[in-house]
């Protein structure tokens, strides 16, 4: 070939190339529907990335959050985004995308598609969440100018059925299922206001991503049914309700599971409003037939849902019913044995054992209304429990106005239709709509299963009567109101919603079932030490770190007045394990007219122990002080045991340096049986000091110590309850004896002097054995 014609065949050739370059480029770089070849379109869709969609980035999520009353600033940490492994192009990839469309999973750079897409603010992007139905809030549109319309949530990989939820001034609250792992949402805004152009593709969308992580080594929050076992197997419902949905057990379970949810999602968010990241309480779930959605039950669709625990009890439904609570009247020959009644079944289906407590909130199926006494007979609203289990009760009286399914949530806190109370109950006359008797329903049982976990009654929330509001979390516009008289809440903002008290949430955040996998390892000691010493000041010690004080001035039946020393802003959070506290610091947090009154303070610790002073300024006098034998003052530590046997009389006994005459302690004798009877220091001049009795074991147990190596007593593990269990003796060196007496009685107490003091000695009381301890300690 000539010459010129080989360059011009090179340059013919370099300009297709780099045509095709060009190309490739633009089609890389194409957006909103430019046409693509199919390879480039199946590889692009496909291609993971990491950067979020910008409408709903954390930066923009917390700007938005800021003006909202009742949502933390906070923003969680960064997570590992997913691998970025490519895809190959094949004919099944668009299985990945929501409904089809293509580029919504696989590119995370997608912003919204207009300013009225939907923008959640109570959650970011890319967050990691604990529960299977996740609560969130949002706006469409500027609130400025309000509109109202729907937002479509179309789930991950269609593993959901798309669910709407209403528009109200520009707001919206909806519940979100979430698989195992990486789920990508798209919401949908539409309204009639707005026009709607002819595409497939919705014309206001926006796309977010939440991670969701199953948690199973926490201990759950069990699920029970209570059905008597003659039960006709029915709940009280007007016979329209019966018609359309049935009052079967079957409708009752998918309730009690639709508003065991409701539970869930709202702590979690009660939870992270106050801090404490999405941390929440689970559900055993199994494979079943699923009911969170009502198409489920048209396709028998399966799902890992929450278990709902059928209970047959050995009483009849007439044993049942003719219990009533103490606050109720009626015609019941025994009051106040339900709770029992209950107690007995549930620990005899789960086999319950002491120190490995279940955590089970259960309903009677069998409640009923009688309208001619006008009480509910086979109900009771209670919760609380022992060592073995911490059990919830509550009636199925207003189980007819709960939704079963999530596409049922709103309607069930929007009807209107008035309480028939020819068939079923208006409870505490609070109850006169539909709506209004799902609140008190869903939300008093929701009380009880507080108490469970350890709450008392509150200032305001949950756990005084705040669930009458309830139904303002899941909806963002109220109805009419029967219980006040009045239209409902136009627009139901964060501020507006019933909350769990700061005080409920300090005590989740430490509870055995809120525990996450990262958190760290607490002793097993979750008891609390106060030991007054000089200056007026008393030492706060706690094994497992001082989590807050609560005071009550004489005249307050709830706690109004607090302080925290849980630093949750630090990494890891700071748990102080020994603080100095004065009258001064207490009475600081009073307002003036309290701070003469009798002052009464518990202080938990982080492990979840108390301890309770009942006068704060005996604490903080000269009565826990005393003078040893050598001059020096020596101070009493809190008393362990409540020295209310029949005869039991005060004892003291001063050891080792702090006497007169030094004397060198070799070792301690121990008399125990079922429970600690005395203790007895053995000198080296072969004298010996008696606390106590000598009983139990003949002859005692003796723990010598090294004294040659310098090993001296450091302190005791006590086993304490009403009086004293047992007793295990603690050296400098780290050694430990046994556990003498028994070994799994009462609760268990580590008494260790503070930093810079020893042990001066014992203190204590004594009846047929030893119902009081403490130590003498000093400089």
């Amino acid at each position: 070939m000539p010459s010129f014609l080989k360059d011009l065949s090179i340059r013919r050739r370099s300009k297709a190339s780099n045509a095709n370059s060009s190309g490739n480029s633009s089609l890389d770089n194409g957006e909103n529907g430019q046409s693509t070849s199919t390879l480039s379109s199946c590889v692009d869709q496909n291609k993971p990335s990491t950067s979020p969609p910008t409408t709903l980035s954390s930066q923009r999520s917390n700007t938005n959050l800021s003006g909202m009353n009742g949502y933390s600033n906070k923003t969680p940490p960064p997570v590992p985004g997913r691998e970025t492994r490519p895809r190959l192009p094949s004919s099944s990839s668009n299985r990945y995308s929501i409904n089809g469309m293509p580029g919504q999973t696989g590119d995370r750079s997608i912003a919204a598609t207009s300013p009225l897409a939907p923008r959640v603010l109570s959650i970011s992007d890319n967050s990691w969440v604990h529960q299977k139905v996740l609560l969130i809030f949002g706006q469409c549109a500027d609130p400025a100018q309000p509109i109202d319309g729907h937002v479509t949530i179309c789930h991950h990989q269609d593993t959901f059925p798309p669910t709407s939820w209403p528009v109200c001034d520009s707001h919206f609250k909806a519940l979100v299922h979430l698989q195992p792992g990486p789920n990508r949402l798209r919401f949908d805004f539409t309204s009639p206001k707005v026009p709607t152009p002819n595409s497939s593709i919705p014309a206001h969308s926006s796309w977010i991503n939440i991670n969701f992580l199953p948690l199973n080594s926490s201990p759950p929050l069990q699920l029970c049914i209570l059905v008597a076992k003659d039960s006709p197997e029915t709940y009280d419902a007007v016979p329209e309700r019966v018609q359309k949905e049935g009052n079967s057990l079957a409708t009752a379970i998918k309730k009690f599971r639709m508003a065991a949810y409701l539970w869930q999602a709202f702590t979690a968010e009660q939870m992270n409003r106050n801090g404490f990241g999405r941390r929440v309480y689970r559900y055993d779930e199994e494979w079943q037939p699923g009911t969170l959605t009502w198409k489920d039950m048209e396709t028998g669709q399966m799902r890992n849902e929450a278990k709902i625990h059928i209970v047959r009890m050995n009483k009849t439904v007439k044993e049942i019913q003719d219990l009533d609570v103490a606050q109720q009247h009626g015609p019941a020959t025994k009051k106040g044995d339900l709770y029992g009644m209950a107690m007995e079944a549930v620990k005899g289906y789960f086999g319950s054992r002491n120190g490995q407590p279940q955590y089970v909130s259960c309903m009677f199926l069998d409640s009923h209304w009688d309208k001619q006494v006008g009480t509910v007979r086979g109900h009771a609203a209670l919760g609380g429990g022992d060592d073995s289990m911490k059990l919830a009760i509550f009636g199925s009286h207003c189980l007819q106005s709960y939704p079963a399914h999530i596409e049922e949530v709103v309607p069930a806190f929007s009807d209107c239709t008035r309480t028939d109370t020819n068939y079923v109950a208006n409870d505490c006359n609070e109850s006169g709509s539909n709506w209004e008797a799902a609140n008190i329903g869903i939300g008093a049982h929701l009380h009880e299963t507080g108490h469970l976990l350890g709450c008392p009654h509150q200032e305001s929330g949950v756990m005084l009567r705040d669930y009458v509001t309830l139904n303002r979390t899941f909806t963002s516009r109220e109805p009419y109101s029967t219980r006040t008289k009045q239209q409902g809440q136009r627009l139901c903002l964060p501020k507006d919603e019933c909350a769990w008290h700061r005080l409920d949430t300090l005590r989740f955040r430490f509870h055995p079932t809120f525990q996450l996998p990262n958190d760290p390892m607490m002793s097993p000691d979750k008891s609390v030490q106060l030991w007054s010493v000089e200056n007026g000041t008393v030492l706060v010690m706690a094994a497992t770190g001082v989590a807050w004080i609560e005071i009550f001035p004489e005249g307050d039946d709830v706690c109004h007045h607090w302080i925290e020393y849980y630093d949750q802003n630090q990494s890891p959070p700071a748990m102080p394990r020994q603080i100095a506290l004065t009258e001064q610091i207490i009475k600081d947090q009073l307002p003036s007219e309290k701070k003469k009154r009798k002052i009464k303070i518990k202080v938990f610790s982080c492990g979840g122990g108390d301890h309770e002073v009942e006068d704060m300024s005996q604490m903080f006098s000269n009565g826990g002080k005393v003078k040893l034998p050598d001059g020096r003052p020596g101070f009493k530590s809190s008393k362990l045991g409540f020295s209310q046997m029949e005869g039991s009389q005060p004892q003291e006994v001063i050891i080792g340096n702090c006497l007169k005459k030094s004397k060198l302690l070799l070792s301690i004798r121990v008399y125990a049986g079922d429970c600690l009877d005395g203790i007895e220091f053995v000198y080296e001049d072969g004298s010996t000091e008696l606390f106590g009795k000598r009983g139990g074991k003949p002859g005692g147990s003796e723990f010598a110590l090294d004294t040659r190596r310098g090993e001296m007593l450091l302190g005791f593990y006590v086993r304490a309850g009403f009086w004293i269990d047992g007793i295990q003796i603690m050296t400098n060196t780290g050694r430990r004896s046994e556990v003498y007496g028994k070994v799994d009685g009462g609760s268990g107490h580590t008494l260790i002097p503070p930093r810079g003091y020893s042990i001066a000695g014992v203190y204590g009381s004594c009846g047929p054995w030893l119902d009081g301890f403490g130590l003498i300690i000093t400089r």
